[in-house]
């Protein structure tokens, strides 16, 4: 990351500007870095001044504790300060749920678009999710990363015999060093569960996408981000899963925030 940021608590964010117009500030979800966004960030600088960054704990960023999910919604505010005053946000995954509250907060944002936000509307979600709290906090308690990890991607319905190969994989000690922040994308997923009166205090646009290749259950989530804001939209991309592609989502998004700067 090319920039430094220092939010309220003098956490410095590390940040990436590409590309010229409205300022579009996106934000990754859990176990990656501002990297993760930059094809997007790319597909979108021929109209948009897209900045990636990396969330607190993450890349080039630092940290401090204690967290609160209020922190992040703080390093939004700086972020989008430092690049203008004025953003629209686009969040993946639980990136999308925090650019949500970023925006019920009442920062400067303009529109907001979020793809496949994983609030569980599944029978069953809010227990798994509140156990998935539960052992998560005593891996992490006990400095077990592997272990938490592995609870995320179990929760993410990867099979026991592709997490087995994971962990045996390069990139495993990658994701162990990031393991504390999923504690952060807990919090910010608060009890699992959509979210109805923050959604519903938002005041802007909102997009809501989700894959047509993606589970059921992540379209439904997306379609009552959509239908509880008062300005929401739904959108499926036919053929996409949890893992979007850049060249096909971009378009889609360039024609929300296009509204934007009208």
């Amino acid at each position: 990351m090319d920039n430094k940021t220092i939010s309220r608590d003098g956490t410095l964010l590390a940040h990436h500007l590409t590309g010229q117009g409205p300022v579009v500030v996106l934000v990754s979800g859990a176990m990656s870095t501002g990297a993760t966004l930059a094809p997007l960030a790319a597909a979108l600088s021929d109209r948009f001044a897209a900045v990636v960054y990396d969330r607190r704990g993450r890349g080039g960023s630092g940290d401090t504790a204690p967290y609160a999910v209020e922190r992040e919604v703080e390093d939004l505010a700086a972020l989008i300060e430092a690049v203008g005053g004025e953003a629209a946000l686009y969040g993946i995954s639980s990136g999308g749920a925090l650019a949500l509250r970023a925006a019920a907060s009442g920062l400067p944002v303009r529109r907001v678009a979020v793809y496949e936000p994983p609030f569980a509307v599944y029978e069953g979600g809010a227990e798994e999710r509140a156990a998935y709290t539960r052992d998560l906090t005593a891996a992490l308690a006990e400095d077990r990363r592997g272990d938490a990890v592995e609870l995320f991607l179990r929760l993410t319905g990867l099979a026991p015999e592709v997490i087995a190969n994971a962990r045996q994989a390069p990139m495993w000690a990658g994701m162990e060093s990031i393991a504390p922040t999923l504690a952060y994308d807990d919090a910010v997923m608060g009890d699992g569960l959509v979210p109805r009166d923050l959604l519903a205090s938002i005041r802007v646009p909102v997009l809501a996408v989700a894959g047509g290749a993606s589970a059921g259950w992540m379209r439904v989530a997306a379609q009552q981000v959509a239908q509880l804001a008062p300005r929401g939209t739904y959108r499926t991309l036919e053929g996409q899963s949890h893992a979007v592609e850049a060249e096909v989502l971009a378009p889609v998004l360039a024609e929300f925030f296009a509204g934007a700067a009208s």
